[in-house]
């Protein structure tokens, strides 16, 4: 049974929140969360351990781009040659909500890459329901792992570009023996469907403030953005697994450890502007943070609990 489905809506809700703050767009520089507004536990259980993220490719993937999202899963895990800011620094961020959960005695969680399976043949077809992404996810571990489906940029799946970028949730295994549960992940390519709405800020939205698109770190718009939507939704995983972790808002659509930040990725952001970032000087590229073989990754804000605002990297 598929439970906890929640969505990262990306600049449909950083669109929300433009329309329903457009008078106090000051305060949303500072922090695009209404203030009185209070990020809750709901006391139920977060991911903690050693967890495996099995990436699951649905159509057609060059190499090159299925090696953008491993890099991005193997620069979870900590390594002293990584330049800073790093993606590890980013994901250390979710340690304040374990610290919150239990402050007595802390866990934590800890992502590696593991299996990757590839469905270049559309088995299921072009256009996917919500139920044939719980199946496809199943093809991945079903113990101590996220199982991330990535649809290609010619697949439709119920609800993309209309209302969501992606999703996470969970699933009773169907192993044999004792019940258990899965967690996981969808994002899907909107490079062709809808790279204004789940792409940006590497292309023009298409709707609101209309600046010159920022260049994608590593040259694939439609990666680069689902990079952007699968760090977003590995922190609501880790944090709000199965729909009773930590969450603001109704339950139904929840903000989460990031997609409570919208639109925010740096300090200085705004409606419309990412914020101060670091651009590589060779190709002018946008990024927030140093991944393993030298990559270059552009990753969301995190939603600080203690503090009540959106931290980033730079």
């Amino acid at each position: 049974m598929e439970k906890a489905h929640h969505t990262v809506l990306q600049l449909f809700v950083f669109l929300f929140l433009l329309t329903r703050f457009s008078s106090a767009a000051r305060q949303l520089t500072e922090s695009p969360v209404s203030s009185p507004m209070k990020f809750q536990y709901h006391k139920g259980p977060l991911l903690t351990g050693k967890f495996s993220v099995n990436l699951i490719w649905y159509g057609k993937f060059k190499p090159t781009q299925r090696a953008i999202v491993s890099d991005f899963i193997t620069s979870l895990s900590s390594s002293s040659k990584t330049a800073q800011p790093s993606v590890v620094a980013w994901w250390a961020a979710i340690g304040e909500y374990y610290h919150l959960a239990n402050s007595k005695k802390p866990s934590s969680l800890s992502l590696s890459l593991g299996k990757q399976v590839l469905d270049e043949n559309y088995s299921l077809g072009k256009s996917l329901t919500s139920e044939q992404i719980v199946h496809l996810a199943s093809k991945g571990g079903q113990s101590y792992a996220i199982n991330v489906v990535l649809t290609a940029a010619d697949v439709a799946v119920e609800g993309f570009c209309m209302s969501t970028c992606g999703s996470h949730g969970s699933s009773e295994s169907s192993g044999k023996g004792k019940a258990s549960k899965f967690a996981y992940i969808w994002v899907g390519n909107s490079e062709t469907q809808c790279p204004g709405q789940c792409a940006w800020p590497f292309h023009q939205p298409i709707y609101g403030p209309q600046g010159p698109p920022l260049v994608a770190p590593n040259n694939d718009v439609g990666l680069d953005g689902m990079v952007i939507n699968l760090a977003s939704l590995l922190a609501g995983t880790a944090t709000n697994p199965f729909g009773n972790g930590f969450f603001q808002g109704p339950k139904e659509a929840p903000l989460e450890a990031a997609s409570a930040c919208p639109g925010v990725y740096s300090k200085g952001a705004y409606p419309g502007y990412a914020g101060n970032l670091l651009v590589d000087t060779a190709s002018g590229a946008s990024y927030n943070a140093y991944g393993a073989n030298r990559r270059k990754y552009l990753l969301p804000a995190i939603f600080d609990p203690l503090t009540s605002s959106c931290s980033t990297l730079v």
